[in-house]
Protein backbone atom coordinates (compact mmCIF):
# COMPACT_ATOMS: atom_id res chain seq x y z
CA UNK A 1 0.00 0.00 0.00
CA UNK A 2 0.94 3.73 -0.40
CA UNK A 3 2.32 5.33 2.61
CA UNK A 4 1.39 8.82 0.32
CA UNK A 5 -2.29 8.03 0.01
CA UNK A 6 -4.55 7.78 3.33
CA UNK A 7 -8.36 8.59 2.08
CA UNK A 8 -11.58 8.18 4.33
CA UNK A 9 -15.35 7.96 4.49
CA UNK A 10 -16.83 9.54 7.25
CA UNK A 11 -20.82 8.79 7.35
CA UNK A 12 -22.52 10.17 10.04
CA UNK A 13 -24.75 7.82 12.04
CA UNK A 14 -28.32 9.49 11.74
CA UNK A 15 -30.06 6.58 10.28
CA UNK A 16 -29.24 3.58 7.45
CA UNK A 17 -26.93 4.44 4.83
CA UNK A 18 -28.89 6.04 1.44
CA UNK A 19 -27.59 6.14 -2.04
CA UNK A 20 -26.47 9.35 -2.61
CA UNK A 21 -24.03 8.38 1.03
CA UNK A 22 -23.33 5.25 -1.00
CA UNK A 23 -22.15 7.31 -3.49
CA UNK A 24 -19.97 9.21 -1.64
CA UNK A 25 -18.43 5.81 -0.36
CA UNK A 26 -18.05 4.05 -3.62
CA UNK A 27 -16.10 7.17 -5.01
CA UNK A 28 -13.74 7.36 -1.81
CA UNK A 29 -12.98 3.69 -1.73
CA UNK A 30 -12.40 3.98 -5.75
CA UNK A 31 -9.94 6.39 -5.09
CA UNK A 32 -7.78 5.02 -2.47
CA UNK A 33 -7.78 2.23 -3.93
CA UNK A 34 -6.81 3.05 -7.51
CA UNK A 35 -3.58 5.38 -4.97
CA UNK A 36 -2.63 1.99 -3.65
CA UNK A 37 -3.11 3.91 -1.02
CA UNK A 38 -5.00 3.64 2.86
CA UNK A 39 -8.67 3.51 3.22
CA UNK A 40 -10.27 4.91 6.59
CA UNK A 41 -13.80 4.66 8.11
CA UNK A 42 -14.70 7.27 10.42
CA UNK A 43 -18.18 7.29 12.34
CA UNK A 44 -18.64 11.15 12.86
CA UNK A 45 -21.15 10.70 16.07
CA UNK A 46 -19.83 14.46 17.58
CA UNK A 47 -23.61 15.42 17.12
CA UNK A 48 -24.90 12.96 20.08
CA UNK A 49 -28.15 14.34 20.00
CA UNK A 50 -29.05 12.80 16.04
CA UNK A 51 -27.25 10.22 16.66
CA UNK A 52 -29.53 6.80 15.92
CA UNK A 53 -28.40 3.85 18.35
CA UNK A 54 -27.58 1.12 16.30
CA UNK A 55 -27.34 3.07 13.20
CA UNK A 56 -22.91 3.23 13.38
CA UNK A 57 -22.90 -0.69 13.48
CA UNK A 58 -25.22 -1.08 11.02
CA UNK A 59 -23.66 1.51 8.32
CA UNK A 60 -19.93 -1.02 8.85
CA UNK A 61 -22.09 -4.16 8.23
CA UNK A 62 -23.46 -2.71 5.13
CA UNK A 63 -19.73 -1.36 3.83
CA UNK A 64 -18.46 -4.91 4.72
CA UNK A 65 -21.16 -6.60 2.96
CA UNK A 66 -20.15 -4.28 -0.42
CA UNK A 67 -16.65 -5.36 -0.34
CA UNK A 68 -15.42 -2.55 1.87
CA UNK A 69 -13.18 -2.25 4.78
CA UNK A 70 -11.42 -0.10 6.52
CA UNK A 71 -7.68 -0.62 6.42
CA UNK A 72 -7.54 0.72 10.29
CA UNK A 73 -9.17 0.56 13.39
CA UNK A 74 -12.78 2.62 12.75
CA UNK A 75 -13.11 5.69 15.04
CA UNK A 76 -16.08 7.49 16.50
CA UNK A 77 -15.51 11.20 16.98
CA UNK A 78 -17.80 11.25 20.04
CA UNK A 79 -14.73 9.45 22.09
CA UNK A 80 -12.31 11.99 20.73
CA UNK A 81 -13.74 15.40 22.64
CA UNK A 82 -10.41 16.17 24.61
CA UNK A 83 -8.82 16.60 21.08
CA UNK A 84 -11.34 18.92 20.04
CA UNK A 85 -10.92 20.83 23.13
CA UNK A 86 -6.95 20.71 23.45
CA UNK A 87 -7.41 22.52 19.58
CA UNK A 88 -9.11 24.87 20.53
CA UNK A 89 -7.41 26.05 23.39
CA UNK A 90 -4.14 26.24 20.65
CA UNK A 91 -6.28 28.41 18.74
CA UNK A 92 -6.09 31.23 21.43
CA UNK A 93 -6.96 34.66 20.37
CA UNK A 94 -8.87 33.52 17.18
CA UNK A 95 -11.49 31.91 19.19
CA UNK A 96 -13.55 34.19 21.47
CA UNK A 97 -16.98 33.49 23.23
CA UNK A 98 -19.86 34.52 21.93
CA UNK A 99 -23.83 34.88 23.23
CA UNK A 100 -26.05 35.40 20.26
CA UNK A 101 -28.78 33.19 19.66
CA UNK A 102 -30.11 32.11 16.42
CA UNK A 103 -32.91 34.18 15.94
CA UNK A 104 -30.24 37.13 16.43
CA UNK A 105 -28.17 36.30 13.61
CA UNK A 106 -30.82 35.97 11.55
CA UNK A 107 -32.04 39.40 12.15
CA UNK A 108 -28.66 40.84 11.36
CA UNK A 109 -29.48 40.71 7.56
CA UNK A 110 -26.07 40.13 6.55
CA UNK A 111 -27.53 36.99 4.13
CA UNK A 112 -26.87 33.61 3.90
CA UNK A 113 -23.79 31.69 3.26
CA UNK A 114 -23.86 29.14 0.51
CA UNK A 115 -24.28 26.06 3.14
CA UNK A 116 -27.59 27.89 4.33
CA UNK A 117 -26.44 28.68 7.36
CA UNK A 118 -26.88 32.50 8.29
CA UNK A 119 -23.56 34.51 8.23
CA UNK A 120 -22.80 36.32 11.45
CA UNK A 121 -22.24 39.79 12.18
CA UNK A 122 -19.38 39.80 14.50
CA UNK A 123 -21.50 40.98 17.35
CA UNK A 124 -19.43 39.47 20.02
CA UNK A 125 -16.04 40.02 17.86
CA UNK A 126 -14.83 42.66 20.74
CA UNK A 127 -16.60 40.98 23.68
CA UNK A 128 -19.69 39.81 25.07
CA UNK A 129 -22.45 42.72 25.89
CA UNK A 130 -23.06 43.51 29.44
CA UNK A 131 -25.41 40.72 30.95
CA UNK A 132 -24.64 38.42 28.18
CA UNK A 133 -22.99 34.89 28.53
CA UNK A 134 -21.09 32.66 26.04
CA UNK A 135 -23.50 30.50 23.80
CA UNK A 136 -20.75 28.96 21.77
CA UNK A 137 -17.30 29.22 20.60
CA UNK A 138 -16.36 31.19 16.98
CA UNK A 139 -13.18 31.97 15.74
CA UNK A 140 -12.58 34.82 14.14
CA UNK A 141 -11.98 34.78 10.21
CA UNK A 142 -9.80 37.31 8.48
CA UNK A 143 -11.30 40.67 8.52
CA UNK A 144 -10.24 41.82 4.49
CA UNK A 145 -12.98 40.00 1.88
CA UNK A 146 -10.22 40.08 -1.10
CA UNK A 147 -8.61 37.48 1.43
CA UNK A 148 -9.97 34.47 0.13
CA UNK A 149 -8.85 30.88 0.71
CA UNK A 150 -8.46 29.19 -2.99
CA UNK A 151 -8.03 25.02 -3.42
CA UNK A 152 -8.04 23.39 -6.66
CA UNK A 153 -10.70 20.57 -5.86
CA UNK A 154 -9.43 17.22 -8.36
CA UNK A 155 -13.37 17.36 -9.77
CA UNK A 156 -14.67 20.49 -9.70
CA UNK A 157 -11.32 22.99 -10.32
CA UNK A 158 -10.10 25.86 -8.97
CA UNK A 159 -12.69 26.74 -6.06
CA UNK A 160 -12.38 30.39 -3.94
CA UNK A 161 -13.92 31.29 -0.61
CA UNK A 162 -14.09 35.15 0.89
CA UNK A 163 -15.07 33.69 4.84
CA UNK A 164 -15.37 37.56 5.53
CA UNK A 165 -18.29 37.77 3.55
CA UNK A 166 -19.37 34.00 2.59
CA UNK A 167 -19.26 33.10 6.57
CA UNK A 168 -18.51 35.01 9.09
CA UNK A 169 -16.83 33.88 12.20
CA UNK A 170 -17.84 30.44 12.41
CA UNK A 171 -18.65 28.06 15.27
CA UNK A 172 -16.20 25.75 17.06
CA UNK A 173 -18.73 24.80 19.82
CA UNK A 174 -22.09 25.08 19.65
CA UNK A 175 -24.75 26.90 22.25
CA UNK A 176 -25.81 22.37 22.80
CA UNK A 177 -21.80 21.80 24.29
CA UNK A 178 -20.90 19.56 20.81
CA UNK A 179 -18.19 20.31 19.38
CA UNK A 180 -18.75 21.64 15.36
CA UNK A 181 -18.43 19.60 12.41
CA UNK A 182 -15.61 22.47 11.26
CA UNK A 183 -13.66 21.72 14.17
CA UNK A 184 -13.78 18.25 14.53
CA UNK A 185 -12.95 17.10 11.17
CA UNK A 186 -10.17 18.99 10.68
CA UNK A 187 -8.37 17.99 14.18
CA UNK A 188 -9.41 14.30 12.90
CA UNK A 189 -8.25 14.25 9.74
CA UNK A 190 -4.37 16.11 10.93
CA UNK A 191 -4.62 12.80 13.46
CA UNK A 192 -5.03 10.27 11.39
CA UNK A 193 -2.54 11.78 8.26
CA UNK A 194 -5.43 11.82 5.98
CA UNK A 195 -4.16 13.46 2.86
CA UNK A 196 -6.84 12.72 0.52
CA UNK A 197 -10.69 14.06 0.89
CA UNK A 198 -13.33 12.48 -1.57
CA UNK A 199 -16.99 13.49 -0.18
CA UNK A 200 -20.31 14.97 -1.92
CA UNK A 201 -20.36 18.65 -3.40
CA UNK A 202 -22.50 19.68 -1.10
CA UNK A 203 -19.57 19.72 1.50
CA UNK A 204 -17.36 21.88 -0.74
CA UNK A 205 -18.68 25.34 0.81
CA UNK A 206 -16.68 23.96 4.32
CA UNK A 207 -13.46 23.82 3.10
CA UNK A 208 -12.23 27.29 3.08
CA UNK A 209 -13.19 27.08 6.26
CA UNK A 210 -10.95 23.84 7.39
CA UNK A 211 -8.71 25.26 5.39
CA UNK A 212 -8.57 28.32 7.54
CA UNK A 213 -8.52 26.31 10.65
CA UNK A 214 -5.95 23.68 9.47
CA UNK A 215 -3.72 27.03 8.33
CA UNK A 216 -3.94 27.94 12.26
CA UNK A 217 -3.61 25.01 13.78
CA UNK A 218 -0.41 24.27 11.95
CA UNK A 219 -1.85 21.20 10.05
CA UNK A 220 -1.21 20.16 6.50
CA UNK A 221 -4.02 20.69 3.58
CA UNK A 222 -5.57 17.51 2.17
CA UNK A 223 -6.21 17.45 -1.19
CA UNK A 224 -9.91 17.77 -2.26
CA UNK A 225 -12.26 15.98 -4.82
CA UNK A 226 -15.83 16.59 -4.63
CA UNK A 227 -18.41 14.38 -6.30
CA UNK A 228 -21.67 15.41 -7.73
CA UNK A 229 -24.95 14.13 -4.88
CA UNK A 230 -27.49 12.57 -5.53
CA UNK A 231 -30.78 14.24 -5.94
CA UNK A 232 -34.64 12.96 -5.69
CA UNK A 233 -37.02 14.00 -8.70
CA UNK A 234 -38.02 17.51 -6.86
CA UNK A 235 -34.18 18.40 -7.23
CA UNK A 236 -33.59 18.08 -3.47
CA UNK A 237 -30.16 16.60 -2.59
CA UNK A 238 -30.90 12.87 -1.31
CA UNK A 239 -31.11 12.21 1.80
CA UNK A 240 -32.62 10.94 5.37
CA UNK A 241 -34.97 14.32 5.50
CA UNK A 242 -36.14 14.36 2.27
CA UNK A 243 -37.20 10.74 2.15
CA UNK A 244 -34.35 8.84 0.91
CA UNK A 245 -34.45 5.10 1.04
CA UNK A 246 -32.00 2.77 2.86
CA UNK A 247 -29.51 0.63 0.86
CA UNK A 248 -30.49 -2.69 2.38
CA UNK A 249 -27.89 -5.73 2.92
CA UNK A 250 -28.65 -8.48 1.14
CA UNK A 251 -27.32 -11.24 -1.26
CA UNK A 252 -24.27 -10.52 -3.73
CA UNK A 253 -26.61 -9.51 -6.09
CA UNK A 254 -28.11 -6.92 -4.10
CA UNK A 255 -25.21 -5.80 -3.64
CA UNK A 256 -23.74 -5.83 -6.91
CA UNK A 257 -27.10 -3.79 -8.27
CA UNK A 258 -26.34 -1.29 -5.39
CA UNK A 259 -22.53 -0.62 -6.44
CA UNK A 260 -23.69 -0.38 -10.02
CA UNK A 261 -26.19 2.49 -9.63
CA UNK A 262 -23.79 4.65 -7.49
CA UNK A 263 -20.67 3.62 -10.48
CA UNK A 264 -23.07 4.98 -13.04
CA UNK A 265 -23.95 8.24 -11.20
CA UNK A 266 -20.21 8.54 -11.14
CA UNK A 267 -20.26 8.18 -14.62
CA UNK A 268 -18.48 4.94 -14.95
CA UNK A 269 -19.01 3.39 -18.16
CA UNK A 270 -19.43 -0.53 -16.67
CA UNK A 271 -21.46 -3.37 -17.08
CA UNK A 272 -22.96 -5.30 -14.75
CA UNK A 273 -20.24 -7.67 -13.39
CA UNK A 274 -20.83 -11.87 -12.03
CA UNK A 275 -18.97 -11.46 -8.78
CA UNK A 276 -18.79 -8.52 -6.20
CA UNK A 277 -14.54 -9.00 -6.92
CA UNK A 278 -15.34 -8.27 -10.35
CA UNK A 279 -16.98 -5.10 -9.57
CA UNK A 280 -14.11 -4.11 -7.88
CA UNK A 281 -11.79 -4.86 -10.38
CA UNK A 282 -13.54 -3.03 -13.62
CA UNK A 283 -14.50 -0.04 -11.46
CA UNK A 284 -11.17 0.73 -9.64
CA UNK A 285 -9.22 1.17 -13.48
CA UNK A 286 -12.86 2.80 -15.06
CA UNK A 287 -12.24 5.30 -11.71
CA UNK A 288 -8.67 6.03 -12.33
CA UNK A 289 -9.32 6.60 -16.39
CA UNK A 290 -12.29 9.02 -15.64
CA UNK A 291 -10.25 11.13 -13.02
CA UNK A 292 -8.03 11.38 -16.18
CA UNK A 293 -10.16 12.75 -18.21
CA UNK A 294 -11.38 15.00 -15.52
CA UNK A 295 -7.60 16.55 -15.13
CA UNK A 296 -7.19 16.85 -19.09
CA UNK A 297 -10.03 18.92 -19.23
CA UNK A 298 -9.41 21.02 -16.56
CA UNK A 299 -6.12 21.48 -17.37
Amino acid sequence: MSTTYIGRFAPSPTGPLHAGSLVAAVASYLDARAHQGEWLIRIEDIDEGRSVPGADTAILALLESLGMHSDREVVWQSRRKELYAAAAERLGAHAYPCGCNRREILDSRLGVAPDGAAIYPGTCRHGLAPGRSMRSLRLRVPDAPEDGITFVDRFAGPTTQHLATESGDFVLKRADGYWAYQLAVVVDDAGQGVTDIVRGFDLIDSTARQIYLQRLLGVPTPRYLHVPVVRNANGEKLSKQTGALAVLPGDEAAAIAALMDAARFLGLPLETPATLAGFWERAIPAWSALLAERKARLD
